[in-house]
C-alpha cells in the first residue's frame, strides 16, 4: 500500500508537470516566456513544450486592434473658453516584447499621452473652429501619440473625438446666434421674393402698358386709314355724281331738267321758311322766278363751258 501511494503522487506529479509544460497560445495573441527570470522567446499560436519550472509565461499579449475610452477632459481654447472633450483611442499591439518591457502600462501611457496632446491641440484653436477642425485635431492626435508609443511597440491606428461639450453660457449664446442667423437669412428670403414679386409686377405691368399702346397705336391707324378711304371713297363718289350730271346736262333736255329742279329747291325753301318763322325777308323779284332760274342755268352753261 504505501507503494501505491509513492507511485500515484510520482503519477500526480509528472501529469501536473507535464501539464505546466504544455501551453497552447490562441489566434491573435503572443506570450512572452522568461527563463529563470530572463526573456527567452516569444510564443505564437499554436501549441508549445516548456521547460517545467524553468520557463515562464510571464505576459500574454493580444495583438487584436482595441478602442480605449479617453475620458472627458477640460481644454481651454485659445479664445478663453473652457470646453469639455472625450474621444476614442484605437492602437495595435504589434511588437509584444516591446509592449512588455518597454513600458509598465501601455494601454494608460497612451490615454494619458493622448489627453495631453488633446489639450495642446484645442487650445490652438477658437472655440467656432474646434467644430470645423474635428478631422484636423483627431489626426494630429493620432500621429503624436503614435510617434511617441513606437518604442512601446504599440501602433496607434486613429483617434477619434466623441463629443465636445461648451459651457452653458456658450451654448445659450450659440443659440441665439443661431436663431439670429437664421432670422436674417429668413429675412433676406423674405425681401428678395418681396422685390422679385414687385419686379415681376412691374415687368407685367410694363408689358401691359406697351401692348395697351401698340394697341391704341393700331387702333388709331386703323381709324385714320377708315377715315381716309372714307374720304377717298366719297371724294370718288362725288366726282362720279357731278360727272354723271355734267353728262346729263349735255344731253337733249338736260338744261331744261336742271332749271325745274332749281325751281323746285327754290320754292321748297321759301315754303320751309314760311313754316319755322312767322316773319321772313322776300327779295323783291320773288315773282320772276323765271329770271332767276335762267340766270342760275346761265351760270352752269358757263362752268361747263370751262370745264370742257
Amino acid at each position: 500500500m504505501p507503494g501505491l501511494f509513492v507511485v500515484a503522487i510520482v503519477v500526480l506529479a509528472v501529469i501536473i508537470t507535464v501539464a505546466k509544460s504544455i501551453r497552447i497560445v490562441p489566434q491573435k495573441q503572443a506570450w512572452i516566456v522568461e527563463r529563470l527570470g530572463k526573456y527567452h522567446s516569444t510564443l505564437g499560436a499554436g501549441l508549445h513544450i516548456l521547460v517545467p519550472f524553468i520557463d515562464l509565461v510571464s505576459y500574454k499579449r493580444d495583438l487584436k486592434e482595441c478602442a480605449i475610452d479617453v475620458p472627458p477632459q477640460q481644454c481651454v481654447t485659445k479664445d478663453n473658453i473652457i470646453v469639455e472633450v472625450d474621444g476614442l483611442l484605437y492602437l495595435q499591439v504589434v511588437d509584444p516584447v516591446k509592449a512588455s518591457y518597454g513600458i509598465s502600462d501601455y494601454l494608460f501611457a497612451c490615454s494619458q499621452l493622448a489627453q495631453t496632446t488633446l489639450r495642446s491641440e484645442v487650445g490652438k484653436l477658437e472655440l467656432d473652429r474646434t467644430f470645423e477642425e474635428r478631422g484636423t485635431i483627431n489626426s494630429a492626435i493620432c500621429a503624436e501619440v503614435d510617434k511617441a508609443s513606437d518604442p512601446w511597440g504599440v501602433k496607434v491606428t486613429r483617434y477619434e473625438i466623441k463629443t465636445i461639450k461648451p459651457p452653458m453660457s456658450v451654448l445659450d449664446a450659440m443659440e441665439k446666434q443661431m436663431r439670429a442667423e437664421r432670422e436674417k437669412r429668413a429675412q433676406i428670403a423674405e425681401s428678395e421674393g418681396e422685390r422679385q414679386a414687385k419686379i415681376n409686377r412691374a415687368d407685367g405691368e410694363k408689358c401691359e402698358a406697351i401692348a395697351h399702346s401698340e394697341g391704341e397705336k393700331q387702333k388709331r391707324i386703323n381709324e385714320a386709314q377708315g377715315r381716309a378711304e372714307e374720304i377717298r371713297l366719297v371724294a370718288e363718289a362725288t366726282a362720279k355724281g357731278i360727272a354723271t350730271i355734267a353728262a346729263a346736262i349735255k344731253c337733249d333736255g338736260g338744261s331744261e331738267a336742271v332749271n325745274l329742279r332749281l325751281a323746285e329747291q327754290y320754292i321748297n325753301e321759301f315754303g320751309r321758311l314760311a313754316k319755322e318763322s312767322n316773319s321772313m325777308i322776300i327779295p323783291a323779284d320773288l315773282a320772276n322766278v323765271a329770271g332767276f332760274i335762267k340766270s342760275a342755268a346761265k351760270v352752269m352753261e358757263n362752268n361747263t363751258s370751262r370745264k370742257d
